[in-house]
């Protein structure tokens, strides 16, 4: 009889076994680990410091620590300690420092996979935001890149922190469009933009996104920035 169940590994109950609930409990933790998966990293070498019981990550190969030798598997808190799972081709999880979906081809996670053929094409959606702050000048350059060979979709922004100077408003795009994802924008905390694009728009080399004032120039503030795209994976 095997002792362990054969795609979440979760031990089995032995005949005339002592101590049953140890192995249930431990069953139960696995099972409330992996279901609905929730990864919170895919590229965290170094293991958390606390330990908390349910939490999973997804190794990687250059890992360290408590984590080292254990590169391509699930990490999951228990008992603050950990649990190594390997993932299956197919499984689905949320990534929760990257706010997209994934799904395993078998050898690793796919970040933002939609769809994914047995030759690993696929479609994928993607992201990218950023934490703006705001320093004196006209127009700002955003460490945000839209990716080459990305189909954006739009892209949003909030105001987190007042924007101050002598503009009146305030613009965003790309450049050769600066008001691509909209312009006359608000200076208020909470001001936004949902700069959704009427034809999406593929851009074939990376592409920073650009803040430009209007009516006069920037001084202080913050604006968060987010981005969104298609991308289509090829086949191996």
């Amino acid at each position: 009889m095997s002792s362990e169940t054969a795609r979440l590994q979760m031990p089995l109950l032995q005949p005339a076994q002592a101590q049953k609930h140890v192995t249930v409990n431990e069953a139960l933790m696995r099972l409330d680990a992996s279901v609905n998966l929730v990864i919170q990293s895919v590229s965290q070498v170094i293991p958390p410091l606390a330990v908390l019981d349910g939490q999973c990550w997804s190794v990687p190969a250059q890992a360290e620590g408590a984590w080292a030798g254990q590169g391509g598997r699930l990490a999951i808190g228990s008992n603050g300690g950990w649990v190594f799972l390997p993932p299956r081709a197919g499984m689905r999880a949320f990534v929760a420092d990257r706010g997209l979906p994934a799904i395993h081809d078998g050898t690793d996670w796919v970040v933002g996979g939609l769809s994914l053929s047995v030759s690993g094409a696929g479609m994928m959606a993607g992201m990218a935001e950023e934490d703006v702050a705001i320093t004196t000048g006209k127009q700002i350059t955003t460490q945000l890149f839209i990716p080459s060979g990305a189909m954006v979709i739009g892209a949003v922004a909030r105001v987190t922190s007042a924007l101050s100077g002598t503009l009146t408003s305030w613009r965003m795009g790309t450049a050769g469009a600066t008001n691509r994802f909209g312009q006359g924008l608000g200076k208020a905390e909470g001001s936004f933009a949902r700069g959704m694009l009427g034809s999406p728009m593929t851009y074939y080399a990376p592409e920073p996104l650009l803040l430009t004032a209007e009516g006069g120039d920037f001084a202080t503030g913050r604006v968060r920035v987010s981005v969104h795209w298609w991308e289509l994976r090829l086949p191996r």
